[in-house]
């Protein structure tokens, strides 16, 4: 596998798209999963995607207009916060297993258990046993939980470190945006080699064949939000390939 891919300072982010192109090919793709939603829904499987990436990566705004057209009693999207007290007295991986999607449906987690070896790793709130061991515990559960039929989808999304500061800038101006930033946000900033080291070696060691990163240059809103909804279409479609509506979007 080559993980040079995975080099996030190295990452492609002049990819712009234009508006046009941009509403063609998200309507295209958000029409192809509602069809394919339809098919989940009758089936012994589920979908799980797990999402990460640094702060204003546009991580919300994709899963907005990928999800926007989808049947929501099917779908479920957790932002993963803090632990509560209660979660915290039990192992990390069980606040996560217990919002497992049922089959037939689809569970989105902005942020995931995947913060044991990031986040936790990068402020110290896990030991280093703890993280380091927890590669191989994230492993041996999503092979689990895919030989059971679950479908899952692994997306890491990515700014430059400029383009992040544009961001905060324009979230801190805007009235409506003041609670997308906070001190935490500019404390994880003061951290991004860091955090960039410890992501690099998340994709390293738990991109498997059953459950690839895939990397998404997110200087571009529009360009983010098209290959984040195209990923989940193809990696569903892949596996309804009888499917006459995923045939006809990938073409």
């Amino acid at each position: 596998m080559n993980f040079n891919r995975f080099r996030l300072d190295a990452l492609n982010q002049d990819v712009p798209l234009t508006k046009d192109i941009y509403a063609k090919d998200l309507k295209k793709f958000q029409l192809g999963l509602l069809n394919l939603q339809l098919r989940l829904k009758e089936s012994k499987r589920s979908v799980i995607i797990v999402i990460e990436g640094p702060d204003a990566a546009g991580k919300g705004g994709a899963i907005k207009r990928t999800l926007e057209f989808l049947d929501p009693r099917l779908v479920r999207v957790y932002s993963t916060q803090k632990p509560t007290t209660e979660e915290y007295r039990h192992h990390y991986l069980w606040r996560f297993w217990n919002r497992l999607p049922s089959y037939g449906e689809i569970a989105v987690f902005d942020r995931s258990w995947y913060g044991r070896v990031l986040v936790e790793r990068v402020e110290g709130f896990a030991t280093d046993a703890e993280w380091k061991r927890a590669y191989a515990e994230i492993n041996e559960m999503e092979r689990t939980l895919v030989d059971d039929g679950a479908i899952l989808i692994k997306l890491y999304l990515h700014v430059s470190k400029a383009e992040q500061l544009k961001r905060f800038k324009d979230r801190q101006a805007n009235p409506y945006k003041h609670w997308k930033i906070n001190d935490e946000d500019w404390r994880n900033r003061r951290k991004w080699n860091q955090h960039n080291k410890a992501a690099e070696e998340m994709f390293v060691k738990t991109s498997t064949k059953l459950a690839p990163w895939t990397v998404i240059a997110g200087d571009y809103k529009w360009h983010a939000r098209v290959e984040f909804a195209k990923t989940i279409f193809e990696r569903i479609a892949k596996e309804f390939p009888e499917s006459k509506v995923s045939r006809s979007v990938i073409k």
